[in-house]
């Protein structure tokens, strides 16, 4: 029987599958100590062990540079693959089309993402495959010294002193345009606004972008950087319900919709952080693509779910494929009759 102690840990509390969160966990991690991306892959256990999914069930999907490890440190018992830099999509859709039982989640960087994997990031936005897609930003190439990345912002200062000269790419933004069904940004620290925009990407019918700020301390965490842990927390603008845990101790604060509340952190920086409003419709894509916009030329960081479709219809039902799993489908079933092959052939006469 379990103790009052034990219902308190999830750690050694099975939810509704018998599992206790630790089983959720994988390989310790070999990212910079103090990573964002740590943060994230915590979030990540969160969500998966709340939604009772077990790990045999999912499918984990990454390209190269440091967000693309993370998959080794979350979900031990799921299934994965690393694959080419900047072609994870092609490999996800294969893998959503072949076993459409499974519950994907795709990791990818900015790099990964908006440079190399530009192309690919479009055609899996526009083919809906079922699948959460998430974006560990640091708007840098941490494995090669910190060069800036596509989403770096515009006038951002490297580690060196040098300026950003080039115009950032959004890809909350682009993904909204080109019909994504589900569009969120968050930041690393903020496990409450996090775990549910998680959650609810993993259950959406169809691709699920969530853009997350995570800051590199290594190459990016420094006064001039658009995506360090200060700049965020001193340019945070949530459009719902935020707890921010800093790198610190962490802080939970509650404050009315539509409230602003400002927050002195234990380094004596601060963090203002705005509720909008209830009445806001994350249905109407205009009404999202304003806010970014405001945002941006603000100089705030809006973090939240920015855009739900709830007519999405995910890639699957698109090519009308069996409910069967194709790898489950017998040779018989899916291989054509020797009349179907003799009737294509004599069409070609």
């Amino acid at each position: 029987m379990a103790t009052a102690e034990t219902k308190a840990n999830p750690m050694v509390t099975p939810n509704k599958v018998g599992l206790t969160k630790k089983e959720y966990q994988g390989s310790a991690s070999t990212l910079c100590t103090g990573c964002g991306h740590d943060s994230v892959t915590l979030h990540i256990i969160s969500a998966f062990y709340e939604l009772d999914i077990p790990p045999h069930r999912v499918a984990k999907l990454s390209g190269i540079g440091c967000s693309s490890k993370t998959p080794a440190y979350f979900l031990g018992g799921a299934h994965g693959f690393n694959a080419v830099h900047g072609r994870m999509p092609s490999v996800a859709t294969g893998a959503a089309m072949a076993n459409r039982s499974m519950v994907n989640i795709a990791i990818s960087g900015d790099g990964d993402t908006a440079s190399i994997g530009m192309g690919q990031f479009v055609h899996i936005i526009r083919r809906n495959i079922p699948m959460l897609y998430i974006i560990e930003n640091n708007g840098v190439y941490g494995l090669t010294k910190g060069q800036f990345s596509a989403t770096s912002s515009k006038g951002s200062v490297q580690k060196k002193g040098d300026a950003n000269r080039l115009q950032e790419i959004d890809l909350c933004l682009m993904a909204i345009d080109l019909g994504c069904g589900y569009v969120g940004r968050s930041f690393s620290g903020d496990a409450k606004q996090m775990v549910p925009l998680i959650k609810g990407g993993i259950v959406h019918r169809g691709l699920g972008v969530l853009d997350v700020i995570s800051p590199c301390i290594t190459f990016n965490n420094h006064e001039g950087s658009t995506k360090s842990y200060k700049f965020v927390k001193d340019h945070d603008e949530a459009l719902h319900e935020i707890g921010f845990v800093p790198s610190y101790t962490p802080i939970d604060v509650d404050y009315p919709e539509g409230s602003v509340k400002i927050v002195t952190l234990p380094d004596g920086s601060h963090i203002t952080l705005k509720k909008i409003a209830r009445d806001y419709d994350p249905t109407n894509k205009n009404a999202a693509f304003d806010l970014l916009h405001q945002a941006a030329q603000a100089g705030n960081v809006l973090t939240g779910l920015f855009y739900i479709n709830p007519d999405s219809v995910p890639f699957q039902e698109v090519e009308q494929l069996a409910e069967t799993p194709l790898v489950e489908l017998s040779v018989d079933f899916v291989r054509p009759p020797r009349s179907a092959l003799d009737h294509a052939m004599e069409s070609l006469k």
